[in-house]
């Protein structure tokens, strides 16, 4: 809003002076900039961001496979975690025995996903075994599942998703247009409080030229 109004400074006036119009171009190259190269600085970085995804996410699908995985067993770890949690719990507090007997006795619901360990055939034959995450319901030994491997079957995650590719390069162009907005505006601030540090030395210096003769008789007042 001050932009568009530091451009309302070109109309003529007998009073305005060389820094209002100065001002006035400093208000009208901003709000260019605004609107004009900041979206389209924007727009370029989002076309380079999504074109690097897009290639990225491209690189992920040839090399990453969705292959079948059968359940053996609940992984140790799991287990030693559990326990391990329950003894940190029973160990806070009045009564550490009665909670220890109290988290033994009763399951204990851990934050973090399940572990189990299970086996699956690479897409080069070979075959593999390994301690992977289970779904929010833990399977039970011999139930299938699919997970994400390279050609040697080693653990990898999910492709980039295209969709996700183009989110993700928008959101980037959004914040190249936000940052160059905001970098503008902000340099248009200062050289507005610059001038107007300016006029304020000038006024100064002609209210103590013409202030001894204030008010006296004959001094033009």
């Amino acid at each position: 809003m001050r932009t568009a109004m530091g451009v309302w400074r070109w109309r003529r006036n007998p009073l305005r002076r060389p820094t209002d119009l100065f001002e006035a171009w400093v208000a009208f190259a901003a709000l260019v900039c605004v609107l004009v190269v900041a979206p389209a600085i924007g727009w370029v970085a989002g076309l380079r961001v999504d074109g690097t995804l897009q290639q990225a996410a491209h690189e992920q699908r040839q090399e990453r496979h969705l292959v079948p995985a059968v359940v053996l067993r609940p992984a140790a770890e799991s287990a030693t975690s559990a326990d391990t949690d329950a003894g940190a719990g029973a160990s806070v507090g009045v009564s550490a025995s009665a909670s220890a007997s109290a988290d033994t006795s009763a399951p204990r619901t851990s934050p973090h996903r399940t572990q189990i360990v299970a086996s699956w055939t690479a897409p080069d034959g070979s075959s593999h075994q390994g301690t992977v995450p289970a779904a929010e319901e833990p399977p039970r030994p011999g139930e299938r599942f699919r997970i994400w491997t390279d050609a040697r079957g080693r653990l990898v995650g999910q492709p980039l998703d295209p969709s996700a590719a183009v989110f993700h390069a928008g959101m980037a162009g959004l914040a190249a247009a936000i940052c160059v907005a905001t970098l503008v505006e902000t340099v248009r601030r200062l050289v507005v409080r610059r001038l107007m540090h300016r006029r304020y030395i000038r006024l100064d210096r002609a209210w103590a030229a013409a202030g001894p003769d204030w008010g006296r008789a004959g001094a033009g007042s």
